[in-house]
């Protein structure tokens, strides 16, 4: 796919169809778009290239863009496969082309490539500036966000933001989006990038008061207007601060009885007012979308089976995940089911226990096997607590 961003800046980026999970993990029925940029000056820079899946039809763009000429460098703004997958071939093609990037991405490329960059590579630091002609580079580490070799790339000249991962969503760049650039790009955010809030928060105070026109991630379309927007979900997702209020019920059911609690339940807040209250199965709905709405709304309800003497599996990789996605800031109910010896909530409560700024909403709710009505009198109790 070749469109123009500006007069000198085309997309040659790539929309893969055929992906079923990316990073084989996380469901894209919309497919994944791989972005590559080409700017074209008195130096020709091509920014990232795309994964080896679609290598071919990359270079058939480029090729279409360059229109005859060789391009002098190619910047490397994070070496993960999605994006260098195709540097080695791209190296192969243009011998003469130079390759950017800073200390940490020439070390993590010998890792993954069998390549001689040595007297090829331009090794840039935070702050250098790479001078195309009429545009102007200002290369940006930021590290972690979502590897440690990352960098964004600022163009003064079109006032571009090339953001690395930063900015991406799932899905290509003709996908049917009816929800908006929100819904996936938090899908992506909290599941991807969500760890490092804070080195997030680090790199938008580096931008400072840049002034940013055009924001180019490496996955997602082009943002070409209403920047703020963006920057300011940014903002607010890598704070750790719920965007907005609402309950989000998570449960782990192994024979329908606490999928029909959990149904009730959701009846009772709503009942009592929760502006919002979103109901996850996880065993059979995308934990990556649980995931989202646990960190997009303000309270979550983790209701699970005991299993094993412990939990049920599917909610004890839940549980785990929002541990290592360093979920905070919100308030944490816990409902058990359990036949003989409900074992669901000493599980998941030393789980709970580990996330800092989190407070556990009482009661603990205990079911025995089957929801009854002698048992939602303790359901509204945790209700009123809640809402």
């Amino acid at each position: 796919m070749n469109f123009n961003v500006t007069n000198t800046v085309e997309y040659i980026g790539v929309d893969d169809k055929t992906i079923d999970l990316f990073e084989s993990q996380y469901v894209v029925p919309e497919g994944m778009a791989y972005n590559s940029y080409l700017i074209k000056d008195e130096k020709t820079v091509i920014m990232d290239s795309v994964d080896s899946r679609t290598t071919y039809e990359w270079l058939d763009n480029l090729t279409k863009a360059l229109d005859g000429k060789t391009p002098d460098y190619i910047v490397v703004q994070h070496v993960e496969p999605d994006h260098s997958g195709s540097l080695k071939a791209v190296c192969e093609k243009y011998p003469d082309m130079k390759v950017v990037g800073n200390a940490k991405t020439f070390q993590i490329l010998a890792q993954f490539f069998d390549i001689d960059l040595e007297n090829r590579k331009v090794t840039v630091k935070d702050g250098s500036e790479l001078d195309l002609g009429a545009h102007k580079l200002t290369f940006l580490t930021a590290p972690m966000v979502h590897w440690p070799e990352v960098m964004m790339t600022y163009d003064s000249t079109d006032k571009i933001l090339f953001a690395a991962d930063a900015f991406g969503k799932f899905g290509t760049l003709d996908a049917e989006d009816d929800e908006g650039w929100a819904c996936e790009a938090r899908r992506y955010y909290f599941n991807i990038v969500g760890k490092y809030g804070a080195q997030v928060q680090a790199i938008l105070k580096k931008l400072g008061d840049r002034e940013i026109n055009i924001i180019c991630s490496l996955h997602g379309p082009v943002l070409n207007e209403n920047i703020g927007y963006y920057v300011d979900k940014y903002n607010v997702w890598s704070s750790y601060e719920p965007e907005d209020k609402g309950v989000t019920i998570a449960y782990a059911s192994i024979h329908g009885n606490t999928a029909a609690a959990a149904e009730r339940f959701k009846e009772i807040l709503e009942a009592k007012g929760a502006e919002k209250v979103s109901l996850f199965d996880l065993s059979r709905d995308d934990m990556a979308e649980a995931i989202e709405d646990a960190f997009r709304y303000d309270r979550l309800v983790l209701m699970s089976a005991s299993y094993d003497a412990g939990v049920f599996p599917p909610m004890l990789a839940f549980a785990n995940k929002l541990v290592a996605k360093g979920y905070k800031n919100r308030k944490i109910a816990i409902i058990e089911n359990g036949s003989w010896a409900p074992s669901a909530a000493r599980t998941l409560k030393p789980i709970v226990e580990q996330l800092k700024d989190v407070t556990l909403v009482e009661p603990i709710v205990t079911i025995k096997s089957a929801l009854k009505e002698t048992d939602i009198p303790e359901l509204e109790k945790l209700a009123d607590e809640l809402t």
